[in-house]
């Protein structure tokens, strides 16, 4: 069932019964896989709290994902609950190819062939399936694999063939990632290449309007992709992922452009000292929120229980400080899409997302977002929107408000209150599915598809929302309207004491 057809039938059905909101308001994110692409877990993780489901097309045939799409929809049926499709695209990721002996065990201080040309069968030299790889490297190149678990030193290319000591060894498995740093390697391609051309034309015959970018490096990445779909007549949303040192330092234009940032700090990690990440992560996130983009925080984040019941507590307490942060959305890869325990472990991420955001105003935000639109930079370039939404916070707070009822085209006015992370429930109505479906994004926002043809549709907000039962007469509410036809954002806001 498409999103916009699951936020209908939540519509219909509240008008019999009361309907309730998440008890946390950080959207989760879920990578599917074998672990959980069976209508029934769909059903228990959607359930749990899972608002985004991620298929990664860097795994698996489309007639697989075609059949997890198909599930997914159903799926949300089954739970009545509306859940976003997010399609990863693989990018110009660097691969080791099929080994013969599996696991390989590389031992520190030996010497390995990695190598472009055929392989097959001979156990002396690791595969790789990227053509341009020698040319990426030179005497001194750094090579990551496996999520930088395994070091290797380039000592020389010859033609095909790149020999190199191993620095860090283990055991290395057939199709694991490769990174690359220093020695004058340069990346000859575009983040956005043929594979992922033909991805987002599965993901547009699919249905689907919602794309991660892999390996971005700068703004030009972000236009290819939706020039691409702009040539079948579509419009997408892209979700940049920020993994490498090009991203870092164009990153500005990259969230200026993007309708959405992924902090991916696999590969990020082996790009830049692993010291420096969770500082990288903060500013990141800082730079999302100002500009009202959602973020999400990804990778490892309780990564333990892919084999384990429970996190450990430096994995509970790298989501509570994620969340402190300011991400709009945590992240779970290996943990839902192969491990023992999808559906405990989104029910974990629930759990820790909500302990979190009760104790935020006590504990205090990890950037005053408030005070840099008051006081700080912000002032200088600061919008009508701008001081709309923080008349939205003052209000929430002065008057104790539970629900922003926020009309919205293009969902601008939603994410700019969102980005502050408020008490209150963001509840957006629109009447574009695009919309409604890219608003499962961000941070205490619930989005509802709204049917009325009428030009101003604020009787019918109000009127859902005492079917629904969410609020009790004499309550009030903030409605936000923008009075300036054509434009996108709100120009002011009202408070009302619903009958």
């Amino acid at each position: 069932m498409m999103v916009e057809e699951v936020l209908h039938r939540i519509s219909e059905q509240a008008k019999r019964k009361r309907m309730s909101l998440p008890d946390h308001k950080t959207k989760i994110v879920c990578t599917i896989g074998p672990a959980s692409r069976s209508r029934e877990v769909l059903v228990r993780m959607i359930q749990a709290g899972m608002d985004v489901a991620r298929l990664n097309l860097s795994h698996g045939s489309f007639d697989e994902h075609r059949e997890t799409i198909r599930n997914i929809r159903a799926a949300a049926d089954d739970a009545g609950l509306p859940v976003t499709i997010l399609i990863d695209l693989p990018g110009p990721k660097i691969r080791i190819g099929d080994l013969a002996i599996e696991p390989l065990e590389l031992h520190k201080g030996e010497v390995v062939t990695l190598t472009t040309a055929p392989a097959a069968g001979d156990p002396t030299r690791i595969p790789v399936e990227f053509e341009q790889f020698p040319q990426l490297v030179s005497e001194g190149s750094i090579i990551y694999l496996s999520d930088g678990f395994l070091q290797l030193r380039v000592n020389e290319v010859a033609g095909s063939d790149v020999r190199a000591t191993v620095i860090v060894g283990g055991p290395l498995l057939s199709r694991k990632g490769m990174s690359i740093v220093g020695g004058g390697g340069v990346l000859a391609v575009s983040a956005l290449t043929d594979r992922d051309r033909e991805c987002i034309d599965f993901g547009l015959g699919e249905g689907l309007d919602t794309f991660s970018i892999s390996f971005i490096e700068r703004p030009e990445d972000i236009l290819r992709a939706r020039e691409h779909a702009a040539r079948s007549g579509k419009t997408i949303k892209v979700i940049s992922k920020i993994e490498r040192q090009e991203a870092l330092a164009n990153i500005d234009g990259i969230l200026r452009e993007t309708d959405g940032v992924m902090i991916a700090r696999g590969d990020l990690g082996v790009q830049i000292p692993i010291e420096e990440v969770p500082a990288v992560q903060k500013r990141i996130i800082q730079k999302a929120n100002i500009l009202g983009r959602p973020v999400i925080t990804a990778t490892q984040m309780l990564m333990s229980m892919t084999d384990n019941i429970r996190p450990t507590r430096a994995e509970v307490t790298d989501v509570a400080n994620a969340i402190l942060d300011g991400t709009d959305a945590v992240m779970l890869s290996e943990e839902t899409s192969i491990g023992k325990y999808p559906v405990e472990t989104v029910a974990m991420m629930a759990k820790i997302a909500r302990s979190t955001e009760e104790k935020r105003s006590s504990i205090g935000p990890g950037c005053n977002l408030l005070g840099y639109f008051r006081q700080g930079k912000g002032r200088e370039k600061i919008t009508v929107n701008d001081v709309v939404s923080l008349n939205v916070i003052e209000a929430l707070d002065a008057l104790n408000i539970r629900f922003v009822l926020t009309p919205t085209r293009s969902g601008i006015t939603p994410r700019n209150i969102s980005r502050f992370k408020p008490e209150a429930w963001v509840l957006a109505f629109t009447r574009n599915p695009s919309t409604a479906k890219f608003l499962a994004f961000s941070y205490g926002v619930r989005p509802f598809l709204i049917r009325s043809e009428k030009e101003y549709w604020h009787g019918a907000i109000l009127d859902a929302i005492r079917d629904w039962g969410l609020i009790e007469p004499g309550e009030r509410v903030v409605l936000t309207e923008g009075v300036s036809p054509g434009r996108e954002g709100t120009d002011s806001l009202i408070i009302l004491t619903v009958d």
